[in-house]
């Protein structure tokens, strides 16, 4: 899912939490697979690492209601930081988290170090490999097929999501279709940001550069690696800095580091009027900004298709509650829970089957002026054709994001700035 930092898991408010009987699209009480209450069994405590915001607050209640003996932590940290933790605990044999989440972009580094994991695979796993996506199954599974150390939780297919209320007083059109057409391409869309800051006083169009260089980055055939893990900076790399480097030199960015404090304050005191929008990222804006209710929608990405983000519940070989681990990963993956979860927070089920069930189909995300959320990422879904992401592609990426928040702050001139991201990729590719 992608990415994300400082979202909270407080999503649903605590009376609300206590009160309401979870619903799937049956309308039945959230699906028990975890194998029912057991109040005389041995006391459990599962940890549960992640970022941002899964949604699991209100399924937390719910499990450790149907579950007495179980306990569930839940700890969200910051992206960047929970993947380094994870690997230092992987490396040092101890203190690694009953159940870690990890990302797409580090699935490849997490799934060469498989003999850390619990194979899921000896838990009956293989039974929902028919469930998801192919493509989201083989990116947790090793080679010869016969470890998984994942199960997916979301697909990050990509929007534009976007400030209805900023565009109309900059004198941009507001209806969806209308600012589709806008920016076909990313060209457009930079055009489009200029008109922006014209229109609205000088006020700033997109939040940060790292925003951009990721999405466009997602749409090009072959990312950071090609599949023989050699590091490919010429190719989609290259559009994707040059993009980005074209969109800071117009003036249209905030400047702002993504998925920290300051970008939150961002949200709030309308510093940007567009941001790419995987799904996961429709959580983040609810939570960030809950009194920009209606004010937002979601139109076409530019470019069209690219998946940024999308996550997996992993096991830690280390940890001592393996099967208890297990009982609740598997239950979070049942479509009552994942149904629950896009209504919540967003996050698109990567499991094909809920695309066509009216519970996410015919679902309207009331928060972003009712738009059919259902059918945008659904159909976005289903059209992906995901980029090989490679060993080293999240320690990557971390350090040419760095390379541009320097651009962004001024201490590095755009048109100097690629040979100094090469240089920081070619040092990630190495460490």
């Amino acid at each position: 899912m992608e990415r994300f930092a400082k979202r909270g898991v407080a999503l649903i408010a605590a009376g609300l939490a206590g009160t309401l009987a979870l619903t799937g699209c049956s309308g039945e009480k959230l699906a028990d697979n975890g194998g029912g209450s057991n109040a005389t069994a041995a006391q459990v405590t599962l940890k549960v690492n992640f970022w941002g915001d899964f949604g699991l607050e209100a399924l937390k209640a719910q499990y450790e209601k149907d579950h007495p003996n179980v306990k569930i932590s839940l700890n969200s940290g910051e992206f960047n930081a929970q993947h380094q933790d994870l690997q230092k605990k992987l490396v040092a044999g101890s203190g690694a988290p009953d159940i870690s989440a990890i990302d797409e972009g580090f699935a490849v580094q997490f799934r060469s170090q498989a003999d850390k994991f619990v194979n899921l695979l000896d838990k009956g796993a293989g039974s929902y490999e028919a469930k998801y996506l192919g493509w989201k199954w083989k990116q947790t599974l090793s080679a010869d097929g016969k470890t998984q150390i994942g199960l997916g939780t979301d697909v990050g297919g990509l929007a534009m999501c976007y400030r209805t209320d900023l565009f109309k007083k900059a004198g941009l059109p507001t209806e969806r279709d209308a600012v589709s057409a806008l920016w076909p391409t990313w060209d457009q869309f930079i055009a489009t940001g200029e008109k922006y800051v014209k229109g609205s006083g000088g006020k700033k169009f997109i939040d940060s550069g790292t925003d951009m260089f990721n999405p466009v980055l997602a749409q090009q055939p072959v990312g950071f690696y090609n599949e023989q893990d050699q590091l490919q900076m010429d190719g989609g790399p290259k559009v994707a800095w040059d993009t980005t480097m074209k969109a800071l030199k117009a003036g249209i960015s905030a400047n702002l580091v993504s998925f920290q404090p300051g970008w939150d304050q961002g949200f709030k005191k309308d510093q940007f009027a567009a941001l790419p929008c995987p799904a996961w990222m429709l959580g983040h804006i609810q939570e960030t900004a809950p009194d920009q209710k209606g004010k937002w929608d979601i139109a076409a990405i530019p470019g069209g298709g690219g998946n940024w983000g999308g996550s997996f519940w992993t096991i830690p070989k280390q940890g001592k509650n393996v099967d208890e681990a297990y009982k609740f990963v598997e239950w979070m993956i049942q479509p009552a829970q994942q149904i629950e979860i896009f209504k919540t927070v967003g996050n698109l089920p990567s499991q094909p089957e809920l695309y066509k069930d009216p519970a996410v189909l015919d679902y309207k995300k009331e928060f972003m002026n009712n738009a059919p959320t259902g059918q945008i990422f659904a159909k976005t879904a289903e059209s992906l054709k995901p980029q090989y992401l490679g060993k080293k592609n999240g320690p990557t990426r971390v350090e040419v994001e760095k390379v541009i928040t320097r651009v962004q702050q001024g201490k590095l001139q755009p048109d100097a700035s690629w040979p100094e991201a090469v240089k920081a990729a070619e040092k990630a590719s190495k460490a």
